[in-house]
């Protein structure tokens, strides 16, 4: 049997309090969305993001640009800035399409959808300026689909605004979650 001294106690309570200090202190800090950010990282820029699509929603383009500021004012430590930040966001609606689904036949022998679905189409460059090798330009897309017995004027802002969460959550994933 090894007897301890008394103040080995204390080493060890002292030993694990550095421990987790020098662990804790890592160039990335992990928030409870999963985000990982470099703690240089202080602040973000959000550009408005024109609707270009060939079919326009006039609230749309609002819509997913203060989304898009809301989660990382939400959900990170960032600051928003108005022009320039640490990270960058700018980009482009570029698609708003509406297409049957399901087809299927109808009574009297025509070709009928049965479901209906609205995919906003968004182009992101998004710019990490302390580590550019983060940097990247991409297309995220998500849909809604609708039962077709009901008008996209019935759904279309519940659409629209699920839509646009489910392209934040993809966009703040990419770029400041690593997935």
């Amino acid at each position: 049997m090894t007897i301890m001294p008394k103040h080995s106690g204390k080493f060890l309570l002292t030993t694990l309090l550095v421990s987790i200090l020098v662990v804790t202190g890592c160039t990335i800090s992990y928030t409870f969305t999963g985000a990982s950010i470099a703690p240089n990282v202080k602040t973000v820029f959000v550009d408005y993001f024109p609707n270009r699509a060939r079919v326009v929603n006039p609230t749309l383009s609002n819509t997913f640009t203060e989304g898009l500021k809301d989660k990382f004012v939400n959900q990170t430590s960032l600051t928003l800035n108005n022009s320039q930040g640490d990270l960058e966001f700018s980009g482009e609606i570029t698609g708003y399409d509406i297409r049957p689904l399901s087809i299927q036949q109808s009574n009297d022998g025509r070709d009928v959808a049965s479901q209906n679905r609205l995919t906003v189409t968004v182009k992101v460059k998004f710019v990490n300026n302390k580590d550019h090798e983060q940097d990247f330009n991409s297309t995220f897309s998500a849909y809604y689909d609708w039962d077709s017995t009901r008008n996209l004027s019935d759904v279309e802002d519940a659409a629209v605004q699920d839509i646009t969460e489910q392209l934040v959550d993809d966009i703040f994933n990419r770029s400041v979650a690593n997935w």
